[in-house]
């Protein structure tokens, strides 16, 4: 389906992304930071599962790479839907392997973690289908949401394993934003041993294996192992962490 065909879903009500951000180019940050506090879930602060069924306070995404590398561009694809909704549980009852994303955003330039970024995340559900477009319904949102990051740099979000579609390895799409502009458009990646035994079970199981690596993939090929998130195991699920390094604006 051609970006042009698709027909955004009905726009939630309360605190939304493109108020925030405009909130966020000018006085109000005390405003975002009320509000949000008064909606969806908010991030949590760092008790980040360490080994299966044990936790600990360590961030992944701090503890894997947190090196201010300047995390790489891709293509923003074809399904990305301005939907405004500022919450950290994007599941809405879809079926899958529990997955945690914790990420944190610092500058590439100074390795400092910055608040009150904007971070974007959508993906495909356990069947490979994205909300609001395709087979889906017009107006779903599932597995959608943005999180404005704490004053460590963290935005966590509560999600499912990505389902695999034809073409293309397993990812999740991403944006930032800081000051009021975008200033990163970008993809997560997995490593495909832990894709490949998610696969095997539950609802993944009828779908076969994927039919594209991360090796024979051509957007992963841009960002590497710098946009491939640090996988931990958490009792039935995982938590992907990763420090993604940006320009602010």
């Amino acid at each position: 389906m051609d970006a042009e065909d698709r027909i955004p879903p009905a726009q939630p009500t309360g605190l939304t992304r493109r108020r925030a951000l405009t909130l966020l180019g000018g006085a109000g940050l005390a405003a975002v930071a009320a509000a949000c506090s008064r909606g969806s879930v908010t991030p949590q602060g760092p008790a980040t599962p360490g080994a299966a069924g044990t936790d600990s306070t360590a961030s992944p995404a701090a503890a894997g790479q947190a090196d201010c590398v300047l995390t790489p561009e891709m293509t923003e694809g074809p399904y990305f839907l301005d939907l405004d909704m500022i919450r950290s549980d994007i599941t809405e009852g879809r079926p899958g392997t529990p997955l945690t994303l914790d990420l944190t955003v610092v500058d590439a330039g100074t390795c400092l973690p910055l608040k009150d970024a904007a971070v974007d995340i959508w993906h495909a559900d356990a069947g490979g289908d994205y909300s609001g477009v395709g087979s889906a319904p017009r107006n779903s949102t599932f597995l959608r949401g943005v999180q404005m990051t704490d004053a460590e740099g963290r935005a966590r979000f509560e999600t499912i394993y990505p389902g695999w579609y034809q073409g293309r390895a397993v990812h999740i799409h991403t944006k930032v934003s800081t000051g009021g502009n975008e200033v990163h458009t970008g993809q997560l990646f997995f490593p495909d041993d832990i894709s490949n035994g998610v696969y095997e079970e539950g609802t993944y199981a009828g779908r076969g294996e994927m039919d594209t690596t991360n090796e024979d993939d051509g957007i992963f090929s841009r960002g590497g192992s710098k946009s491939t998130l640090k996988m931990t195991r958490n009792g039935d699920g995982y938590v992907g962490g990763l420090t993604m390094g940006i320009r602010p604006a």
